[in-house]
């Protein structure tokens, strides 16, 4: 089925600045198809002189006219006369016929959409006779603002060229809209928005006075006033911004009206954001607490190391210092993935820039001070929670710590290279090293113990009972030792669920 972009492509004699400016269109037309209570159509010519379906858009104030797909559909070849004489106009054209769509009888009308002097194509606004029967205050407002946005088409001043949206909550038609004159005085107010100035604080009837007196009236002296509040509430430029008063916050975005003759007055969309707000100070506090929480273990995993390190100092016995200064390492480990979660919003974090400065570290560490040991990576770890970075650091580490005590005894320089590849939940890692062979780093496909045997046992236990995978231990085709891990990440796969 044919998409937007692709009969764009059908059409090499648009320009790049073309197409953008049809899918600058598209982007914002859904505002006149909800003031207007009708459907758009964007149609294109093709090669052949027909007409084809571009792009739809339904409003969202009323029931669509079409409950099927159209783009990519070819208009009949008894409309095609008519959109030949629209297309050569410079204004909207009233189709001469009226046409049935399912039950509902339509009138259509053309407005040329025209880029640097050039047609580009029609959009036909669909309009059902049936909404125009019995309309009230809102609805004549709400039709009359969207046929000017509407007109401003053929003449190049919509979509907006200059247009500034920064708002995450962009309001809507639905929402609430204001009619303002080209000196911004209030015409008309939709009942939902005079509900969001209530909520601000506004009591008096908006009809009749300055739009932007209304909104200044309502912000106290230690109020943040965004610099596009002024001209936004004024209507005199296409921009958004938010109004904040009385533990409220009302997103407002201003649609400046134009005619023959220049600004003749402007749309201004309201929506109550106040909740939406309140959610997002919430999960800032929660994050920031998490946050603290992580950077505080860190701290005190980073106590514990010192003390451990300062005891294997005091002690006389090699065996026992040797251990000690194992389990500083260890924590050390742990300290470094809980300082990487310290540093973001929520509980994933960048495992490829903890692992290298971990490993690293770990390499140091592990080496004697006449060696010379280096470390590379080849492909990404990515983002990952920390329920499984923090396991699969000690799994690394006392891989490359093994490498370093057995792989390199004895030599005074050597490299080891890890490689990974991850889709999904699935993790495989491969770590080699140049060392002495595979024969001085393991026993019985496991590492070789030292000590009381805890690396090996932390590497098995993680990688076989917590992720569910396999180690298996092989010379490397050069010399040297070849270990790959095959592992399912748990954590990826429970966070990867809950975006979806």
């Amino acid at each position: 089925m044919a998409d937007f972009t692709h009969i764009l492509a059908t059409r090499p004699d648009f320009a790049d600045d073309d197409r953008e400016w049809l899918h600058h269109l598209v982007a914002d037309w859904q505002v006149i198809s909800d003031l207007t209570f009708a459907d758009l159509l964007l149609l294109l010519q093709t090669g052949d002189g027909h007409y084809v379906v571009a792009e739809q858009c339904r409003p969202s104030t009323v029931m669509s006219l079409r409950s099927e797909d159209v783009v990519g559909n070819q208009i009949p070849d008894n409309l095609t006369s008519e959109l030949d004489v629209a297309m050569k106009l410079d204004a909207p054209l009233r189709s001469k016929r009226v046409r049935t769509i399912g039950r509902s009888t339509v009138c259509d009308v053309y407005a040329q959409v025209k880029h640097n002097g050039k047609t580009l194509g029609l959009v036909v606004r669909e309009t059902n006779l049936a909404t125009r029967e019995s309309n009230g205050r809102y609805e004549n407002e709400s039709i009359e603002s969207g046929k000017m946005l509407f007109n401003m088409i053929p003449r190049g001043e919509f979509p907006y060229v200059d247009a500034v949206i920064n708002q995450r909550h962009i309001a809507r038609v639905a929402d609430g809209f204001i009619i303002i004159t080209a000196e911004g005085i209030v015409r008309y107010a939709s009942p939902n928005a005079t509900s969001c100035f209530r909520r601000l604080g506004s009591v008096k009837t908006m009809q009749g006075r300055y739009l932007s007196e209304i909104g200044t009236s309502l912000l106290h002296k230690n109020d943040p006033v965004p610099e596009s509040l002024p001209l936004v509430l004024s209507g005199k430029a296409a921009i958004d911004s938010e109004l904040a008063a009385n533990r409220s916050a009302v997103s407002i975005r201003s649609l400046p009206l134009l005619d023959e003759n220049g600004r003749s007055g402007a749309v201004i969309l309201c929506r109550d954001v106040t909740e939406l707000r309140r959610r997002e100070q919430e999960l800032q506090t929660k994050d920031a607490t998490i946050s603290e929480i992580h950077h505080r273990v860190k701290n005190n995993l980073q106590a514990v190391s010192a003390l451990l390190r300062l005891q294997a100092r005091r002690t006389k016995l090699p065996e026992v210092k040797k251990e000690l200064e194992e389990a500083q390492r260890r924590v050390q480990t742990i300290a470094v993935v809980h300082e990487g979660l310290s540093q973001t919003a929520d509980e994933i974090v960048d495992f490829d820039k903890v692992i290298s400065n971990l490993l690293k570290l770990s390499v140091d560490l592990a080496t004697s001070e006449d060696q010379k040991i280096s470390i590379s990576f080849l492909g990404k770890f990515g983002m990952m929670p920390a329920q499984d970075a923090t396991p699969l650091s000690l799994v690394l580490t006392e891989l490359i710590n093994n490498a370093v005590e057995h792989g390199f005894e004895g030599r005074k320089e050597g490299h080891i290279t890890i490689s990974v590849g991850r889709g999904g939940n699935a993790l495989n890692v491969v770590v080699e090293d140049d060392g002495n062979g595979y024969r001085s780093e393991s026993k019985e496909g496991m590492a070789k113990s030292t000590g009381s045997g805890l690396g090996t046992q932390i590497i098995n236990t993680f990688v076989t009972n917590d992720f569910g995978g396999s180690v298996k231990w092989g010379p490397r085709r050069d010399g040297g030792t070849r270990v790959s891990l095959s592992m399912k990440l748990r954590a990826a796969q429970e966070t990867q669920n809950d975006r979806d």
